[in-house]
Order: structure tokens, then C-alpha cells, then sequence
């Protein structure tokens, strides 16, 4: 297994990162051929989504976890910027991993498929993705 880890910046926004192009030079620098990329977000306030992004769907997103996940006084987890309980709950809807195969050594994505590191936390400003590849 080849693995690195990348640190993306996000800033004190909610975000919707692409990533494909990290793990398509990941990839490169493995010599990958044929097997199954693993995209990792050690976080506990942040997911990885396979979705279409520059075509709105980023902010579609965005604005759908807010209308699921409001930033107010609901939230049992209290410490942070107001209401950021729901960013705990966040991973629970986007998974902190994705699996993705392989073929030929690109990534076996759909035309409009991108994978991307989704943050809602204002609170953290970098995170960390760690890349691993298993042929």
C-alpha cells in the first residue's frame, strides 16, 4: 500500500474542496495501475463526497446541510462557534472515507464525478486528507 497525507486549507468558511486532482498526481507519483484509492478525512467534523462540483451542486450541497443541520442552540455539543454541534453530526450524512477503484492508473470516475472534502466547521481553518493506495 503507497499512502501520503495532504493538508488542505479551508479557511473560516464552509467548504466544498475538490480533491480529485491531489489524488489523480497521488496516483502518478505511485505509478498506480490497477486497484482502489482510499480518500481518509481524520476529522471529526468533516466528509469526503463523491459529487459534481462547478455546476452549483457544491452549494446546493452546502445550503441542504444547512437546512438539515442549522447552526443554532439545538446542538448537545456545546464548546466552539455557535452551533457547531452540528458539525459533529455531519459525518454521520458524509462519511469520513470513500473508496474509489482504479483502472489503468486513473480514477475510475463517473463524467461529472469529482471527489471532494466537504467542511462545515468555521472553527478549523486546515485539515488534513490522508491519500492510500492498495493495487
Amino acid at each position: 500500500m503507497e499512502t501520503t497525507e495532504i493538508e488542505v486549507r479551508t479557511g473560516g468558511r464552509e467548504v466544498v474542496h475538490d480533491l480529485t486532482g491531489e489524488c489523480e498526481q497521488f496516483l502518478s507519483s505511485v505509478g498506480a495501475a490497477a486497484g482502489l484509492l482510499n480518500v481518509w478525512v481524520p476529522h471529526a467534523t468533516a466528509g469526503i463526497a463523491v459529487i459534481e462540483t462547478g455546476a452549483g451542486s457544491d452549494d446546493d450541497l452546502l445550503a441542504a446541510l444547512r437546512d438539515l443541520l442549522p447552526a443554532d442552540d439545538r446542538w448537545r455539543h456545546k464548546h466552539g462557534s455557535h452551533g457547531h454541534g452540528r458539525d459533529h453530526v455531519l459525518p454521520a450524512l458524509i462519511p469520513p472515507s470513500t473508496t474509489v477503484p482504479v483502472v489503468d492508473g486513473r480514477l475510475a470516475l463517473g463524467t461529472w464525478q469529482s471527489i471532494c472534502l466537504v467542511d462545515t466547521n468555521v472553527d478549523n481553518h486546515t485539515r488534513n486528507v490522508r491519500l492510500s493506495y492498495l493495487s
